[in-house]
């Protein structure tokens, strides 16, 4: 098991707490995505594989918007995650538990359109590590298909170096919720830790 891999099955169990609404941010980034393909000229009909997905947030947001998707992970229990709250959603999606290094030894197929979505590509711990996950990802989609994937602007982040990222805080019914990350910078790498504070009120 990688660190990263270890990192997302901690992780999966309270993912949806980095959102205020994750059911809704799973709707908004359909909206968003099912945009971008279009005015790159797919509709939907395409087959789309979502390589790092997580708990679905992306995956869901597009089956219900009638997508045929497919959705791995490296992270058994995120995929666990991933498949309970499709079928809550009430979506078909085949998930499959793979690394996006090397998705070749999963998937014999290609797919018009391959995502990797918030902040995926970044946890390449070198740049060889990301040159086999670039070749694994662009293996794997059609002639004339597309990649699409989101990362943070780290042009900016390298210059200053911040230790932490901007807290999130959001309200909830018990009281309020801060979710923040501590990075630790070596060069242009930094090891993260994650915090999820439920900061309830009490009587």
């Amino acid at each position: 098991m990688n660190i990263t891999q270890k990192f997302y099955d901690n992780l999966a169990p309270q993912y949806d707490k980095l959102f205020l609404d994750w059911q809704s941010a799973t709707r908004e980034q359909a909206v968003i995505l099912n945009k971008i393909f279009t005015d790159n000229g797919f509709d939907k009909t395409v087959d789309i594989l979502d390589c790092a997905c997580g708990i679905g947030t992306q995956a869901i947001g597009l089956a219900a918007l009638g997508y045929n998707v497919t959705a791995s992970d490296i992270s058994g229990v995120a995929i666990a995650e991933a498949k309970e709250r499709a079928e809550n959603a009430e979506v078909e999606i085949r998930f499959e538990n793979a690394d996006f290094c090397a998705l070749s030894e999963m998937f014999s197929e290609q797919f018009d359109i391959v995502i990797a979505m918030d902040n995926a590509l970044p946890h390449m711990m070198s740049k060889e590590v990301l040159e086999m996950a670039v070749k694994s990802i662009t293996n794997q989609i059609k002639e004339n298909g597309i990649f699409v994937g989101s990362i943070r602007d780290y042009d900016a982040l390298i210059k200053e170096k911040p230790p932490y990222s901007p807290p999130y805080i959001h309200k909830t019914h018990e009281g309020q919720r801060v979710s923040f990350q501590t990075w630790d910078w070596d060069g242009e790498c930094y090891k993260l830790t994650q915090y999820i504070v439920d900061d309830r009120e009490t009587l």
